[in-house]
């Protein structure tokens, strides 16, 4: 049998979630359990409950992995990134992460991580668009 590849300009979730479980399965077979778990920790409108920012990450093989975080520009300078990161680096600790690996845009927020303990480690730059993305890591210290 010959598997036929297929492009999906627009591929739903279901896809990537039955990749992801294929990738899982193979991974475990080799490491053991890796303890994947989605996490969520959201800026919610105080009076209208609407979800207005947030972090999504996950933790898998002692890493939390933050995907995105985002603070609407108004509540910028604020607090709340720093209270969103750290909220999810104690989920993180209680899950038994030994670190935190995120990236970011030049234009968005490198100062904020390097402020809150992150080290930059890698960085893929992009000439024609005129940025960078670039990667920060953070080990936390003690027992974990």
């Amino acid at each position: 049998m010959t598997p036929a590849i297929t492009v999906r300009e627009s591929p739903d979730a279901q896809i990537r979630s039955i990749l992801l479980n294929l990738m899982m399965a193979y991974n475990e077979s080799k490491t053991g359990p890796s303890g994947f778990a989605l996490l969520a920790v959201t800026l919610d409108d105080a009076e209208s409950g609407q979800l207005i920012g947030g972090l999504w990450g996950r933790t898998v093989y002692d890493w939390l992995f933050v995907e995105f975080l985002f603070v609407p520009e108004h509540l910028r300078g604020c607090g709340f990134g720093s209270t969103l990161l750290r909220t999810a680096e104690e989920i993180a600790i209680a899950r038994g992460c030994i670190g935190v690996c995120l990236d970011t845009f030049d234009f968005n927020a490198p100062g904020f991580y390097r402020r809150l303990g992150y080290e930059e480690f890698a960085a893929l730059h992009s000439p024609r668009r005129g940025f960078s993305r670039r990667f920060f890591r953070k080990l936390f210290s003690g027992p974990t």
